[in-house]
């Protein structure tokens, strides 16, 4: 694209609105993020077990598939800055609703409330990420999304931190016997000390709206629809590098929640005491990739390239979570037990290794899959969006296999197909202009 948003807005002042639109991938990480500490915690207060624990985010991720298009129509008919508006809204519903849902200690209303801001993040990400996509030039594209999924990302190392200063300091192990020995009264207490965190998170909801309504961002729907190779097409299903790009996106996002979500409980199989914080490694990691795409892209590698060795160094992973030692911490302690940060069994580092994999595979599809939509770039990000999916029932898939052979190590296995996959759409899938 020659002739991009960024020059015909030359003259506009875009500081203040990539200001907004990275206070709202912080908030996109935060809530997203909290789920790996809502899995144990939930597990906990309503006694589940692993599988049962895991459809908190089936639920969430859910939400975006059954919501990515009636929120993509909502923001056709809203704009994207009042759409943005419309999904905080939303989501303060949703963080007000784990209010009587604490109270009343019932998973289902717990459940309901994550489904719900999960639909007013939906409408938020539909709207931002062709933001920052078309923004500027497409080249470099991936590495404007490195930047604010940086910042997303450093939500998620922020949040399994606070999560379990306010809610689980004293809580040391999420075992089945620890759960057994808690009375009602201290499963009430533990239980109601997510009150007045929804509530806070709540209200910072509204202020974004505040601020997103005196913002001036800029209008880009009819700048983007206008630039693309349309002609000849009759629907967003006539892209073939877009309906596999969704198929990528699936498969991210599940590698991206077991990484991200499953490491805390899978902590708590292990009775490690930090099993609550564990999420914050995975994060790291996923900073430190971020860190080297936006240094790295374009000038020395690819968009393409970044997520062909993305998906080579997340099957690496695999092979070293499945094979590697529960008992044995040789690894972190070489590279960061000197300095005092808690050290790592083998396999749970690199459980939390998969970050750096995973970190430039969301970025890096967008581009590569919304190249030359023009009209149908508003259906081939709600389309994308519906690819969240994968984070709802590729953990869920994780789940029941663990309970079925036992043992949690085991069951990363099933990431092994999904990393394949990107590969397949880093080397060839994106280039794929017809289905003939």
């Amino acid at each position: 694209m020659t002739d991009t948003i960024a020059t015909k807005s030359a003259k506009k002042n875009l500081f203040l609105p990539m200001i907004v639109i990275g206070v709202l991938f912080f908030i996109f990480g935060f809530i997203t993020w909290l789920n790996g500490s809502l899995i144990p915690f939930l597990k906990i207060v309503c006694n589940l077990n692993d599988f049962e624990a895991l459809f908190v985010t089936f639920t969430f991720y859910i939400a975006y598939t059954v919501m990515a298009f009636p929120m993509a129509g909502i923001l056709r008919r809203t704009g994207y800055r009042n759409g943005m508006m419309v999904g905080l809204a939303i989501m303060v519903v949703g963080a007000l609703l784990f209010v009587p849902a604490a109270k009343v200690i019932s998973f289902p209303f717990f459940l309901f409330g994550l489904f719900i801001l999960g639909t007013g993040l939906t409408i938020l990400q539909t709207a931002s990420n062709p933001f920052v996509i078309f923004i500027g030039p497409r080249e470099s594209a991936a590495r404007r999304i490195a930047i604010m999924g940086l910042i997303n990302k450093v939500a998620g190392v922020v949040v399994p931190v606070v999560f379990a200063a306010l809610v689980l300091s004293d809580v040391t192990d999420a075992s089945e016997f620890a759960i057994l020995v808690l009375s009602e009264a201290e499963i009430q207490e533990l239980s109601e000390r997510l009150i007045i965190p929804y509530i806070g998170m709540s209200m910072v909801f509204v202020i974004l709206i505040a601020l997103v309504y005196f913002s001036n961002l800029p209008t880009v729907g009819s700048e983007i629809e206008a630039a693309g190779n349309d002609e000849g097409k009759n629907s967003i299903l006539d892209f073939p590098h877009t309906v596999l790009g969704t198929a990528a996106i699936f498969s991210y996002l599940g590698v991206e929640v077991i990484a991200g979500d499953t490491i805390n409980l899978y902590g708590s199989t292990l009775y490690m005491e930090n099993f609550s914080v564990l999420t914050a490694f995975t994060m790291s990691f996923m900073v430190v990739g971020y860190l080297l795409g936006m240094i790295a892209i374009p000038k020395y590698i690819s968009q393409s390239g970044a997520l062909l060795l993305s998906a080579l160094v997340g099957g690496l992973c695999i092979f070293g979570v499945v094979f590697s030692s529960i008992d044995e911490s040789g690894i972190t302690q070489l590279l960061w037990g000197w300095a005092g940060v808690p050290i790592l069994p083998n396999s749970v580092f690199f459980v939390s290794l998969m970050g750096l994999a995973n970190a430039l595979v969301w970025p890096s599809i967008w581009p590569l899959a919304l190249d030359g939509l023009g009209k149908f770039t508003a259906q081939g990000s709600a389309l994308l969006i519906m690819g969240v999916a994968g984070g709802a029932l590729i953990p869920l898939a994780f789940g029941r296999l663990s309970l079925m052979i036992g043992e949690m190590q085991l069951a990363y296995i099933i990431c092994l197909p999904f990393y394949l996959f990107i590969l397949f759409y880093a080397a060839k899938g994106h280039k794929i202009r017809s289905w003939k």
